[in-house]
């Protein structure tokens, strides 16, 4: 996806206003039969405005640009009490390719190190190989499997240059 009418590509925390071009966007994931890969809560309106009222610690962030909904990134597990986060990240379909995913999982790491915490887990299908290279390439270490599901983890405290 290239853009010629960009206006400022942006890191927003999901609230209210951004709750319908979210919907969007996963609506787009579902299209793109790609719910397999990113599924971290129901797509539906309840959902994420269950989300947006009872996220406390949570952090859920939207990547937009004129509005549009390009990425959704989240930090979530704090508010169960875990003391490290879970990341997820998904791009939208047709703006793959040009460094977006890089941009917000840099973007939520520096949430993470922000919100004083010092590892980051994360969990990916073990078929999912276009996501798997990129925390590889993020430094994200693999050390366990979960059914289909490899478990990484970034040690914040060893101050990635990524």
């Amino acid at each position: 996806m290239i853009r010629t009418d960009s206006q400022v590509l942006e890191c927003r925390r999901l609230t209210a206003e951004w709750k319908e071009p979210l919907l969007a966007f996963l609506s787009a994931l579902e299209e793109a039969n790609e719910t397999e890969f990113f599924h971290p809560h129901p797509f539906d309106h309840e959902a994420v405005e269950q989300i947006i009222r009872q996220a406390r610690r949570d952090l859920y962030y939207v990547l937009t640009d004129a509005g549009e909904v390009l990425g959704y990134g989240m930090l979530r597990g704090w508010d169960e009490g875990f003391a490290i986060p879970s990341l997820g990240i998904a791009i939208h379909p047709k703006a793959r390719g040009g460094g977006l995913g890089k941009l917000l999982m840099c973007f939520l790491q520096g949430a993470a190190r922000w919100s004083g915490c010092k590892a980051i887990r994360l969990r990916v299908k073990r078929d999912n190989m276009r996501a798997l290279k990129l925390y590889q390439d993020m430094g994200y270490v693999f050390q366990s499997e979960e059914d289909q599901y490899l478990v990484g983890f970034l040690d914040l405290d060893q101050g990635s240059s990524h």
